[in-house]
Formats: C-alpha cells, structure tokens, sequence
C-alpha cells in the first residue's frame, strides 16, 4: 500500500479543519486562521533566533489549557500579533472559548512573520491586522486559496516571492496529515538560480512543477540570504486526526521542522523567526511509537512539500520587490510536466 495526497492536497483534509484567509493588497500582507468546530489539542516548537508570538507558553505540556480554538500566521512583525485578538473577539461571538465561571476565553495562539519592507503601504494610523484576524475567520471554509494569500501575501525568499502553501498526504492505515506555512524565509527554496526545488524529492505528482530534482547544484556552503532586507520568518501549522496529547503534538511540531531544512536553504537561522504549531484533532486512535515516529517524518516530508508549493503558486503584483517563481520559471514547469 502508498501513502497518497488528500483530496484537496491541504491542511484541511484532516477532517474538521478550516482556513480562512484576509489581505490587503494595498498593505502587502494579510492573515491566516486554522480553526475547527471544537477545540483541537496543539503544540509548538521554535527554531528560528528571531520569534515574535502570542500564547505559545501555554502550549506546554505542564500549563493547565490543553487545546485551543484557533491557531493565527500573520504578517506584520509585532504588529501582526493583533491579528489572533480579533480572532479571540469572533470566537466570543460564537460563544466559543475556554469556561471560566461564566465567562468563555477563546485561547488562540498566533505567530507572526516580518514583511514591512516589501513595498505595501505600510503607514496606518490604526492597527490593520485585528480587522484581517476576524476578517480571516469569518472567512474560515474546508477550500482556501495558497500563494500570494493570507500570511503568504507579501513573503519573501532570498531568490523569489514567498507565499502560503499547504499540502496533505492519507497513510495506508486511514491516517491523514496536513500542513500549512506561511514562507517568508531568510533563505532560498530553489537550488540557486535554477527552478528546481530543494524539496523535489518529496514531490507528489506535479505539485510544484514536477521537474524533479536540480541537475547541478552551487556550493551549499555559500547559501544566498536576503540578510540585508532584515524581512524573513517561515511560520507553520502540521495538523493530523490521530488522537495525540499535548506533549506528543510538541514532539510532532518538532519533527516537522524538518522540513523547513529540507525545503530552505539555509533555514532555522538567527535572523529567522521559524515556528511550527502542531494541531491534533483526534477522531482516529492514538498511535503507538511506531506511528508515531511515523507521523513525525510524514510531518516533515508534507511540510517540505507545503514550502514548495507556497512558492510554486506565488503570483506576480505590481511593485514587487522580488519575481515570483511563476514569472520567472513558468516555461520550466510546462517543459518539466
């Protein structure tokens, strides 16, 4: 038996699961919310030397809150951390939230990547990015759009637009793991100046190109950065049905990362903010240790290739500091498929 992509190839084929996106092109950023109809256990792990978050304390094993209602990637550097407090106030609404006495308290930890010089209009009077949060839940649908969107609108690599991406993948025992990233990274997701992506080997079907793996490669010593422009961050979501705790959701964050290294280079730098949450919604068993260090690689395997195809599907707009790999490469890819 194979494993195979979901039907949608997203993060929200694991059953339950929505995304909702917001932007403003205007501003050259937006919002991304992963969010269920019930509260989902989550996790997170940070690599990267440069985090800006919200609430991911709790996510601890020991902290007393053991699932959340939503999980926010936003642009905006530290302003974009208001993004999840208007999320907070849309799940209030719907009287959603953790129950104290006779209060409910949406728990929804977000993280946030930099994008403020990528040429949008970035001179507000009023903080933006509460409107984009609730903008982005209300917005929420098992179908949603990667690339130039949401988190993704104005990411950056070193070579090329960034973008949002997710991609799936159903083992042969039922199980489905998805991923969601928002790629803004301090390094490249191509093999230098080539169209050919570093998370080729992990390609299902023709989902970013099909070109297969770079026919030569530079000196991996000498990665291009974007460090000049100070704008980077790579912020995700790994997401399975399998029954997991909170602590077997950080190990699963943990593992994902991987893919970050498999997909960009370099990755996990002092200059990044890379995080990843983890989000189990729980309706299949939990797994024993064998499936678990399964899922953990799966983790990282669907999130080198979400890297790749939130890149692959970035769109050119007027202004932009860098190509998408579109405008660049789009002849490679009908060539290659």
């Amino acid at each position: 038996m194979k494993t195979q992509a979901g039907a949608r190839n997203l993060i929200t084929d694991v059953a339950g699961l929505r995304v909702g996106n917001s932007q403003d092109m205007g501003l050259r950023s937006g919002v991304t919310v992963l969010v269920a109809d019930t509260p989902f256990t989550a996790g997170v792990h940070v690599m990267g030397g440069a985090p800006g978050t919200r609430e991911t304390d709790l996510l601890a094993a020991d902290r007393v809150v053991e699932q959340v209602d939503a999980l926010v990637l936003s642009g905006g550097s530290a302003f974009g951390l208001d993004a999840a407090s208007g999320v907070a106030d849309g799940l209030r609404d719907m009287g959603r939230g953790f129950a104290v006495g006779d209060m409910r308290v949406p728990i929804v930890p977000g993280a946030i990547l930099f994008d403020l010089l990528n040429g949008g209009e970035k001179d507000w009077s009023d903080n933006p990015y509460k409107a984009l949060g609730r903008a982005a839940l209300e917005a929420a649908s098992d179908a949603f759009e990667i690339g130039s969107t949401g988190a993704g609108t104005g990411a950056t690599t070193a070579t090329l637009k960034g973008g949002l991406g997710s991609a799936s993948v159903v083992l042969p025992d039922g199980t489905t793991v998805g991923a969601l990233v928002a790629v803004n990274a301090l390094g490249s997701a191509t093999v230098g100046d080539s169209p050919e992506f570093w998370a080729a080997p992990f390609e299902v079907g023709q989902e970013f190109g099909g070109l297969g793996a770079a026919r030569t490669y530079p000196d991996p010593m000498l990665a291009p950065t974007k460090l000049a422009q100070h704008a980077n961050t790579t912020i995700g979501i790994v997401a399975t049905d399998a029954a997991l705790t909170q602590a077997q959701c950080t190990r699963l964050a943990t593992a994902a990362h991987d893919g970050f290294a498999r997909a960009l280079m370099p990755s996990h730098t002092l200059m990044d903010g890379d995080l990843i949450f983890a989000a189990a919604t729980g309706p299949r068993p939990a797994p024993d240790l064998a499936a678990q260090v399964l899922l953990g690689h799966v983790a990282a395997c669907v999130m080198a290739r979400a890297i790749a195809r939130a890149v692959f599907s970035a769109r050119s707009l007027p202004g932009d500091v860098l190509p998408s790999w579109q405008a660049r490469f789009r002849g490679a890819a009908c060539a290659g498929g």
